[in-house]
C-alpha cells in the first residue's frame, strides 16, 4: 500500500477503557425497548441517544488515536464507523494508567477495547436470541442491528433492556478474524478533522470557565535563578489585575484576561539572584565529548575505522503551549483542566500543593495541541493549582511561546564514539558504541539500564557493544519524541553509512548484507521496497544526494530514504522522502501515514538547524524564529509504502518510529551530496 502526500494534499486533508453509547430505534418501539442502559462491564456503556460514544483514556495531541480506537470498537462491536463519537476520559482509575507516551495507546488498548465490543456485541446476540427463543449462534451482528436467517433484525437499541439482565461473564466472547475486518486495515479520515480546521474543537486555552482569572508568570532569565525582590506596583496598578504572587517558578501576573496579565507582567521589577551565569552548552559539549567511553579493546584482523558525532538539546515546542486551569474550592475539592500527557502527574502534583487527599481532585483530561513528550509532566497544573489557592477562583495560566522555549525541558544533549573494525571487503565485523548523555530529571530514578533500553536497538548482524556514561544534567531535562533512540540510532546509522562509503560501497546494499538471519527478514523487506520505490541511487559529491536511515523498535520497523541537495544559496534542501514501515497488524493507514509524515517534519526541522544552545547562563533560543521548525514552503514530498507482515505479527506502534530513521536519511544524503561525512546534528547551521 503506498500513499504520497504533497504539500497541498496535506493542507487538504487538512489495560484500556471504554464508554460506548448506542441509538434509539425508531418512533415504532415500545417505551421498555426505549429505556435504557445496557453496562456490560466497566468500559462499555450503552445509551438510547443515538449516536456511539467512546470514551478514551488516552490524550489525543494530534496523534489521532481517538480516530483509531473508534475503529477498534466500531469493528468489534459491528456498528457503523459514522455512528462513534469520542472524548477522552477524566482521571479515573478504573483505566489503569492513562499516560500517553511510548507509542503505546493503540498497542497498549489494541486487544481492550476489541475484546470490550466484542463483549456487548455477544451480550446483545444473546439478548435478541433469547426474545426469538432461537440459539445465539444462528444470530449475527451488522451495522448495529442483529439479524437471524429467519426472524429478521432487531436493532441494538431495542435490546438495551433484556441485554442488561445477561451476565457478560456468562456469555462466550469471540473476536473477529482478519478475514472479516470491515473497516480495519482501511483508510479512515480522522473523526475530528471538521472540527480542527472550523476552530470548533475546544483545546485547553479555549476553555470558558464562568469567573476564571488568568495568569502569566515573569520566569528567570538564567538557570537556577531565584526572586530576590519584586517592585510590582506599576503592575497592579493596571485595570484588570487582580493579584501579583511570588511562586517557585517566578512571579504570576492574575488578572481578568491574558492581554492584561501579559501587559502587566511586563511592567515588573524584578531582582533576580543569579548564580549561573557563566553556564555554557560549548562547555557541556567538550565534557560530554570527553567522557564518551573508549572501547577497552579492538580485536586485530581489520581495518579500524572511527568517527565521532554530537546531539543537540532540544525542545519539544508544541503548537499550543502549556496551559491549565484550575479551582482550589473551599470546600476541599480540587478541579483542574488540563492538555496533559499523563493527567496523574496533575493530580499527584495538586496533592503536593495542597495537601489534599487524591479522592478529592478531578482532573479532566482536554484536547491539546502537540506534547512530543513535553506535556508528561504538568507543570502549569501546578502554577495554576498553587494560584487558584490564592484567590478562590478558577485561574488559568498561560505559558508564552517563550516560556515554552527558554524554561522546557530540555532532551539531553549527548557525544558518541563509534568504533568499527573492517574486513578486507569493508564490512564491519566488530563495532564499539561510546555514549556520553544525561539521564532525564523529571524521572531520577531511571537509571543506565533504562537508557540502554530505551535507546539501543542496533539490528544489523555485527558483534560488539554499547558502554554509556552518564553524565549530571546542567539544566532541567525531559522526555522528547523518541528519547535515546533519537540519539542512538542516528549515529549508528550515520557511522555505518560512513563505513560504506569509506571504501565505495552502497550504503543500501551493505545494510543487507548485515541482515542476515530471520527475524531480521521485516526490515530487510522494508529496505527492499523502500529501494525500489525511491529507485535508489548511490552518487557522492554533486551538491545532491540520497541516503538511507532505518530503525527497528517499537515493535515495528522502518526504512527512510531522503533526496536532498545542499547549496551556499539555499542550504539544506528535503526534496523527497521516502518511507517503507512495517507497523504489524495496520488499523488506520491514514494515521500511519500522517504519524510518518509528523515525525518526519521533526527529524528535518533538527537537522536543518534547531537546537537549543546556553549563553551566560540562558538558553537563547525563543520562539520559531530562533528555533527554526520546518515551514510549509520547505515541505518535501513524502511517499509512504506500508508494508504487511505475516498474520500473526501483532501490532507495533508509530508515533515515534520515522523521527531517528529520517535523522539518519538526511544524515547519510548530506555525506552524498557533499562527500563530508557529518559529525553531529544539526547538520548545517551548528551552533556549538
Amino acid at each position: 500500500m503506498t500513499i504520497t502526500m504533497s504539500r497541498r494534499a496535506v493542507l487538504g486533508a487538512a489495560g484500556g477503557a471504554l464508554v460506548l453509547t448506542v441509538s434509539v430505534a425508531d418512533e415504532a418501539m415500545s417505551m421498555s425497548e426505549r429505556q435504557a442502559s445496557f453496562t456490560p462491564n466497566v468500559y462499555i456503556e450503552l445509551l438510547p441517544d443515538g449516536v456511539t460514544q467512546l470514551t478514551v483514556p488516552r490524550t489525543e495531541i494530534g496523534q489521532g488515536v481517538r480516530t483509531s480506537l473508534a475503529m477498534l470498537l466500531a469493528e468489534e462491536l459491528a456498528v457503523p464507523f459514522s455512528t462513534v463519537r469520542v472524548r477522552i476520559a477524566d482521571l479515573d482509575v478504573r483505566y489503569g494508567s492513562q499516560m500517553t507516551a511510548g507509542s503505546l495507546s493503540v498497542r497498549s488498548l489494541f486487544d481492550p477495547l476489541r475484546r470490550a465490543g466484542a463483549t456487548a456485541r455477544a451480550v446483545l446476540i444473546a439478548a435478541a436470541a433469547r426474545r426469538w427463543g432461537v440459539s445465539p449462534d444462528s444470530c449475527y451482528a451488522v451495522d448495529g442491528q442483529v439479524r437471524h436467517p429467519q426472524r429478521g433484525s432487531l436493532p441494538y437499541q431495542s435490546l438495551l433492556a433484556e441485554a442488561a439482565t445477561i451476565d457478560p461473564s456468562t456469555v462466550p466472547v469471540r473476536l473477529l478474524p482478519r478475514e472479516q475486518w470491515r473497516i480495519l486495515g482501511r483508510p479512515q479520515r480522522r473523526v475530528d478533522t471538521h472540527d480542527v480546521v472550523t476552530g470548533a474543537l475546544r483545546y485547553g486555552m479555549d476553555l470558558q470557565i464562568p469567573g476564571t482569572l488568568v495568569a502569566v508568570v515573569a520566569r528567570p532569565p538564567t538557570l537556577d535563578a531565584t526572586v530576590a525582590s519584586v517592585d510590582d506596583r506599576a503592575a497592579r496598578a493596571v485595570p484588570g489585575v487582580r493579584n501579583v504572587v511570588t511562586i517557585p517558578s517566578g512571579v504570576a501576573v492574575i488578572a481578568t484576561d491574558t492581554a492584561t496579565a501579559l501587559r502587566a507582567r511586563d511592567l515588573l521589577t524584578i531582582t533576580w539572584n543569579q548564580p549561573r551565569l557563566n553556564a555554557d552548552s560549548r562547555t557541556w559539549r567538550q565534557e560530554l565529548m570527553a567522557a564518551a567511553p573508549e572501547p577497552t579493546q579492538i580485536p586485530s584482523g581489520g581495518e579500524v575505522f572511527r568517527a565521532t558525532y554530537q546531539m543537540p538539546m532540544l525542545a519539544c515546542s508544541p503548537m499550543e503551549p502549556s496551559n491549565a486551569t484550575a479551582h482550589v474550592r473551599p470546600d476541599g475539592t480540587v478541579e483542574i483542566w488540563t492538555g496533559s500527557q499523563n493527567p496523574a502527574d496533575a493530580r499527584d502534583r495538586a496533592v503536593a500543593t495542597t495537601g489534599r487527599p487524591s479522592s478529592r481532585i478531578t482532573v479532566h483530561v482536554m484536547p491539546t495541541g502537540g506534547g512530543f513528550g513535553g506535556k508528561l509532566f504538568d507543570r502549569a497544573a501546578e502554577e495554576a493549582v498553587r494560584l487558584s489557592a490564592v484567590t478562590g477562583t478558577p485561574v488559568r495560566v498561560m505559558w508564552t511561546r517563550q516560556d515554552e522555549t527558554r524554561h522546557c525541558l530540555a532532551r539531553p544533549a549527548s557525544a558518541h564514539t563509534m568504533v568499527a573494525v573492517l574486513d578486507g571487503s569493508g564490512t564491519p565485523i566488530w563495532r564499539h558504541h561510546g555514549v556520553a548523555t544525561w539521564p532525564l530529571t523529571v524521572m531520577p530514578f531511571l537509571n543506565e539500564q533504562f537508557i540502554l533500553q530505551d535507546g539501543n536497538h542496533f539490528p544489523y548482524s555485527v558483534p560488539g557493544n554499547v558502554r554509556l556514561a552518564l553524565c549530571p544534567a546542567p539544566l532541567p531535562t525531559g522526555f522528547f519524541r523518541s528519547v535515546y533512540s533519537g540519539q542512538f540510532v542516528p549515529a549508528e546509522e550515520l557511522f555505518l553509512t560512513a563505513v560504506a562509503h569509506r571504501r565505495g560501497r552502497d550504503p543500501l546494499q551493505l545494510r543487507l548484507d548485515l541482515l542476515r538471519n530471520s527475524e531480521q527478514a521485516r526490515l530487510r523487506r522494508c529496505i527492499e521496497e523502500v529501494a525500489e520505490a525511491a529507485v535508489w541511487r548511490n552518487v557522492v559529491g554533486t551538491g545532491r544526494g540520497m541516503g538511507i536511515g532505518c530503525m527497528d523498535n517499537y515493535g515495528s520497523r522502518i526504512a527512510v530514504i531522503a533526496d536532498v541537495s545542499v547549496s551556499p544559496t539555499d542550504g539544506l534542501r528535503v526534496h523527497r522522502l521516502f518511507v517503507a514501515v512495517d507497523v504489524g497488524v495496520v488499523v488506520n493507514p491514514l494515521g500511519v501515514e500522517a504519524q510518518v509524515q509528523g515525525a518526519a517534519v521533526d527529524a528535518i526541522s533538527i537537522a536543518a538547524g534547531a537546537q537549543l544552545t546556553v549563553r551566560q547562563g540562558a538558553i537563547e533560543q525563543s520562539s520559531f524564529r530562533d528555533y527554526p521548525w520546518l515551514r510549509m514552503d520547505r515541505m518535501p514530498e513524502i511517499q509512504v509504502t506500508i508494508v504487511e507482515p505475516g498474520e500473526s505479527t501483532p501490532v507495533g506502534g508509530v508515533g515515534e518510529l520515522a523521527l531517528p530513521a529520517t535523522l539518519a536519511a538526511v544524515g547519510g544524503a548530506v555525506h552524498a551530496a557533499t562527500g563530508v561525512a557529518p559529525t553531529g546534528i544539526p547538520y548545517l547551521n551548528r551552533r556549538d
